[in-house]
């Protein structure tokens, strides 16, 4: 009698692999990533040398909408930022109008969802989150365009990358450990959508991120009895971790904080002149760059 082993239970299950800790104590790993990452470092300067039409607040008003979307979509966190960097490589190689900016970035959504997600976005619904400005067909020639200029390398390294193998090398218990990281995960969302960030390493980045994040909430305050928790001893710890000296950490911290500070700012000053509960936050915002 044969036996079938597809499980049909009902309801949407997913299940996530479990943190493997060979992977994430064993130092080759970390030095892989580290030798690795600065093959794909995007051109920090391709508005200058590349791009004729597409400026910085463009890129900034179409990262702010990837964002919005992988969040609402509830995707990996891997995603919006692996997303960020296919944009970014590709804008400094090629050249394209500022009408085909959010096309691009959907396609770089499609992409990274589909290495990184259990369940991938689909063309259908990018399409619907761009108030149908492009089509499926174009999602799809451009996914072969983008693969093709990419070499189809996409494994690249990102800052999230670092994050694990952070946190799996400091003395933290697990409940601060993983408050830590989620903030300093939001830090690296923040830095994906502000091109002041394209000239720092993934490394740096999220080393300076568990800096900002540790800041923010406090934490060597609420350990200041404790000789291990301090700033300096945080940044003495990245350092052995990344190679990264305190003081250039310190700098990308300080401008995090600036950036963060600006960006706070800037949506109560929005949200103090939005008397209208319709106006979009949604993917049609992008239609002002449409033209």
């Amino acid at each position: 009698m044969a036996m079938e082993l597809l499980c049909c239970e009902p309801g949407v299950r997913v299940r996530y692999a479990y943190k493997d800790p060979v992977i994430l104590k064993d130092d080759r790993v970390l030095k892989n990533l580290l030798a690795c990452e600065e093959k794909y470092l995007p051109s920090c300067n391709y508005f200058k040398i590349v791009q004729t039409e597409v400026e910085p607040n463009m890129r900034r008003m179409v990262a702010t909408w990837m964002l919005e979307v992988c969040e609402e979509q509830q995707c990996e966190e891997e995603v919006f930022p692996l997303s960020m960097n296919y944009l970014d490589r590709l804008l400094s190689m090629l050249p394209i109008r500022k009408c085909e900016l959010q096309l691009l970035g959907a396609v770089c959504m499609f992409i990274a969802s589909k290495l990184k997600e259990t369940t991938p976005l689909t063309a259908e619904k990018l399409c619907i989150y761009t108030d149908n400005s492009i089509t499926c067909e174009e999602l799809l020639d451009w996914e072969l365009l983008v693969l093709g200029k990419l070499k189809w390398d996409v494994s690249a390294v990102t800052a999230y990358d670092f994050l694990e193998q952070i946190f799996s090398r400091l003395p933290l218990d697990s409940s601060t450990s993983e408050v830590l990281r989620k903030h300093a995960a939001t830090f690296i969302a923040l830095c994906c959508t502000d091109d002041k960030f394209l000239l720092y390493t993934p490394s740096m980045l999220a080393g300076a991120s568990v800096c900002a994040a540790f800041t923010g909430l406090g934490i060597s305050d609420s350990h200041r009895n404790s000789k291990s928790w301090s700033a300096t001893k945080l940044a003495s710890l990245l350092q052995s971790i990344t190679n990264i000296e305190p003081e250039c950490l310190r700098s990308c911290q300080d401008l995090m904080e600036e950036v963060l500070h600006l960006s706070v700012k800037s949506d109560k000053s929005r949200n103090n002149v939005m008397d209208q509960p319709s106006t979009p936050s949604t993917p049609t915002d992008l239609q002002d760059i449409q033209f």
